[in-house]
């Protein structure tokens, strides 16, 4: 095969699928599209077709994971439910990470739509340090501007010693509402 030569559908859809199973980090839309030889726009509606078929595939800042290798972890898991404005994301996500938690998303209850849920999985700072330039550079809005800087983190991490632990740090840090 030529450097042109594109991977076509099928094909490329089960390379792709294959790639996110093997690998222990998120694989970016820009990373699948020079590895199969198309557009970013293409992996994301392959991203899509392989989504509609039930593969627990998720898509983050980060870039896409294959959520099996989160399930086979067995971590606790907890939802918690912060409050604070956007110049604050930065503090709360830094808290959680530095006690080895997880944070798998944020939810927000919309009047319309219900529950709105926003994959993140941030692991460290690397992680939060990524997501806060992109924050950044995109201007875009946050989910809890939608509700007055409330809203819900499901955090995983090893033990539930790590979570009560965060728990208490963003407690004391004026971030905590309340544990779901």
């Amino acid at each position: 095969m030529s450097a042109d030569d594109k991977i076509l559908g099928e094909e490329r859809r089960e390379m792709i699928l294959n790639w996110l199973k093997k690998s222990a980090e998120p694989l970016t839309g820009k990373k699948l599209a020079a590895q199969t030889k198309v557009s970013r726009q293409v992996i994301v509606q392959d991203i899509s077709l392989l989504k509609a078929r039930n593969e627990p595939i998720m898509a983050t800042a980060r870039g896409y994971l294959y959520l099996m290798k989160n399930i086979e972890r067995q971590q606790e898991q907890r939802v918690i439910a912060s409050a604070h404005e956007r110049k604050d994301t930065e503090k709360e996500l830094t808290i959680l990470v530095d006690h080895g938690v997880t944070v798998v998303d944020v939810t927000v209850e919309h009047p319309i739509y219900g529950d709105l849920t926003g994959s993140l999985m941030l692991e460290n700072r690397k992680d939060v340090n990524n997501f806060i330039k992109l924050m950044d550079k995109t201007d875009a809005p946050l989910l809890l501007s939608l509700t007055d800087g409330v809203h819900l983190h499901k955090i995983q991490a090893n033990t539930q010693k790590q979570l009560d632990e965060a728990c208490a740090s963003l407690n004391r840090s004026g971030f905590l509402l309340d544990q779901v």
